[in-house]
């Protein structure tokens, strides 16, 4: 059981992009850090539910698969579940409608008290207002002996490789320039001597780079 994170990032180390709205939560270059991640044939039926086979079928899917094998909880921080966006609302469910991909436990990190949430595929949300190391033992509890993602978003990462609580981590560096936004490698100077480097170019042009113990 390792405890693991996957991320796409820009060439300037940009994993959150600046500028969120209504109507682009994730920031307004979102779309152009995941095209290829959204691309593949694995996140279309993952996510989207597509389940014609179409899709790239490449590296970049060969890692979308790995993203969703041997997970047995997940830890998330409150904007990646959206509590940024409905901070007051009790009945908000999180930005996956009735079927998150997750089909796992996931540890919300909230200073906001909240009732789990449980879904019909496995997924559970439980809140919690505690320190990321607090989480991630929590997550490793309920993993069963599978491996444990910390899916994000940035500032929850940045946490867990401060902590050293990280064992695999990947990022897929997307050849495009953002110039603003959250930033993965800010203050993580000299990370790359914990791990053995690897990396791996996708028919996309998206470097997979992997840093694991």
């Amino acid at each position: 059981m390792v405890v693991r994170v996957d991320l796409n990032i820009s060439l300037d180390g940009v994993a959150m992009p600046a500028d969120p709205s209504p109507e682009n939560p994730m920031g307004e270059d979102w779309g152009r850090l995941v095209a290829d991640y959204m691309a593949t044939k694995t996140f279309r039926e993952r996510v989207f539910g597509d389940t014609s086979g179409a899709g790239t079928t490449g590296v970049d899917d060969r890692y979308a698969a790995a993203y969703f094998e041997g997970v047995g909880a997940e830890v998330m921080g409150a904007a990646m579940f959206g509590l940024h966006s409905f901070p007051d609302d009790p009945d908000w469910r999180g930005w996956w409608g009735d079927e998150p991909p997750f089909q796992v436990p996931v540890i919300v990190l909230t200073h906001r008290e909240r009732e789990p949430i449980s879904f019909a595929n496995g997924t559970r949300f439980e809140f919690s207002s505690k320190s990321i190391t607090d989480a991630v033992t929590r997550a490793r509890d309920l993993a069963g002996g599978a491996d444990v993602r910390v899916g994000g978003g940035v500032s929850t990462v940045r946490a867990a490789l401060a902590a050293d609580l990280v064992d695999r981590l990947h990022v897929a560096v997307r050849p495009v320039i953002l110039g603003r936004g959250g930033r993965l490698w800010d203050d993580l100077r000299g990370l790359d001597t914990r791990f053995t480097v690897t990396s791996e170019v996708a028919e996309s042009g998206v470097v997979h780079v992997t840093f694991a113990r």
